[in-house]
Formats: structure tokens, C-alpha cells, sequence
């Protein structure tokens, strides 16, 4: 399975309800998480047909933006 992991601006758990339901509609998104305590609030997803702008496309959707990290 990818993963993909990206720098965000989603700061805490209203941000996190406000974006699930664009990345849940995402059907190629099999897990995805968000670690608010990070300095770079860095959300991780996982799905075996995931891609970077899919993951950027539902969060501007949103209204928040992702900035991948490379590994």
C-alpha cells in the first residue's frame, strides 16, 4: 500500500471534521490521518491507487492546501 504524507494547515479536530468528507468521498483514499500535535500538522494517507493532487484537490475543496513530504 502507498503512503503519502504531507505538510497541512488543518490545526485541530473542527479542521479535521470540516475536511472528512472530502477525503472519505475519495474512494482511492483507503486510511488517512492528520497529527495536529506536529509542528507541520502532517497528514498521512494510505491507498494502493492514492496520488499527491487527488490528496490536494480534496483538501483545497476543503479550503485547506497539503505540501508534500518527501521522504
Amino acid at each position: 500500500m502507498k503512503e503519502i504524507k504531507f505538510k497541512t494547515n488543518v490545526n485541530c479536530n473542527h479542521c479535521i471534521a470540516k475536511i472528512t468528507p472530502f477525503m472519505n468521498e475519495e474512494k482511492r483514499i483507503v486510511e488517512w490521518s492528520v497529527d495536529t500535535a506536529s509542528a507541520d500538522k502532517v497528514m498521512t494517507v494510505k491507498g494502493d491507487e492514492v496520488d499527491e493532487q487527488m490528496v490536494k484537490d480534496a483538501l483545497a475543496k476543503a479550503g485547506y492546501v497539503g505540501e508534500t513530504i518527501s521522504n
